[in-house]
């Protein structure tokens, strides 16, 4: 009978428990955003391009991950409405791309696509490869945004002298851009050599990468350029690649090697796999340095001509790092292990490059 008496009872107690405030339902709010327009093309040249965004709220807007050759502005807007900048960096090959813009407001995201045609390429590309970076340096007066700078002093390793900077220094340019080729000029500014080391944004995996290049016969100067990997931990085990490197101080006038360098391979243990090729009138004329790199072997050439191969054996990292990104560098030392004894009476020293290119496979 207890239990009779007792059903209204809990039943109440499961409609308050269960019920709350009865049928009301917490708002939830809103989110929105329009994006106009939804799609966006361009030319192969620099430019900038604009969306109009609208909101509920604050929003973001970013391009896709990896993409280096998008920015915008603003990338956050604490208004509902604004305009955003697209600027696109110039297409340097004649490969058309695409990436995606997106824009967001708390959960709510909308996507524009971003396409650029790549452009008339009038070069000769090695067989089977095609141009998917270059810098011809013939435009503007320093280099492009396509470079980052190392900075700094203190031997770099290799007993260097000068000072690295970025671009120039007290008002004097280090690097800069005239007549279709990039300049580094080496100099001496209140009794201290500054120079500059300069590297590509972007890394690659594979291909074929040159350049045409007159190098300096400056006593003590030391012209390169090579590659380090992108995801760089420790030297020598992940890996250098010198593509050229032209050292009088060491090697003698008109004459550069080619080197690679890992844990089993580097100089410190005499093991380095190296070669000095002769290379005539190397300062006084333009020459063309290469890697032709792929994943069983390199090829080292000078004006088209092989002079070092460097196989992968097979026997696992210590032996070949070269199968991850690696950018490219530019950079004159003064000094050092393979510059010899520099003479300041020689500065500055200018070591010039026409361009950079890289392709790759087909």
């Amino acid at each position: 009978m207890r239990s009779i008496h007792l059903l209204p009872l809990l039943f109440l107690t499961l409609a308050c428990a269960c019920g709350g405030g009865g049928d009301k339902e917490v708002p939830s709010k809103t989110e929105s955003v329009t994006v106009t327009p939804t799609s966006l093309s361009c030319d192969q040249n620099e430019q900038t391009l604009t969306l109009d965004v609208t909101a509920s709220g604050a929003f973001q807007v970013f391009p896709a991950d990896g993409v280096s050759w998008v920015t915008v502005e603003p990338a956050y807007s604490a208004a509902s409405s604004a305009k955003v900048s697209v600027k696109v960096a110039k297409n340097d090959t004649y490969l058309d791309r695409e990436t995606t813009i997106t824009v967001k407001c708390g959960t709510t995201r909308e996507k524009v696509t971003l396409s650029q045609s790549g452009g008339e390429v009038d070069i000769d590309m090695p067989e089977g490869y095609h141009l998917v970076w270059r810098d011809e340096f013939s435009e503007g007066s320093v280099p492009s945004s396509q470079w980052w700078y190392e900075t700094g002093a203190g031997g770099w390793g290799n007993n260097e002298i000068q000072e690295y900077v970025a671009q120039n220094k007290d008002g004097k340019d280090i690097a800069y851009v005239s007549n279709g080729t990039l300049k580094i000029a080496a100099q001496k500014i209140d009794n201290k050599v500054y120079s500059v080391r300069m590297n590509t944004t972007q890394g690659w995996t594979y291909g074929w990468f040159e350049a045409r290049i007159k190098v300096t016969d400056a006593r003590g100067s030391w012209p390169a350029f090579w590659m380090m990997p992108k995801n760089f931990k420790t030297w020598p085990g992940d890996g250098e690649i010198d593509i050229m490197e032209y050292a009088i101080g060491t090697q003698g006038k008109n004459k550069s090697s080619s080197s690679i360098h890992c844990a089993a391979f580097n100089w410190p243990a005499g093991t380095q796999k190296t070669h000095v090729q002769s290379v005539n009138n190397a300062a006084s004329e333009f020459h063309v340095y290469a890697l032709e790199w792929m994943a069983d072997k390199m090829i080292f050439y000078v004006d088209g001509k092989a002079h070092l191969t460097f196989d992968n054996d097979g026997q696992g990292y210590e032996h070949w790092p070269f199968n991850a990104p690696f950018y490219l560098k530019l950079n004159l030392a003064w000094g050092g292990n393979m510059g010899g004894t520099a003479v300041d009476a020689d500065l500055p020293a200018v070591y010039e490059i026409d361009y950079v290119r890289v392709f790759q496979k087909d």
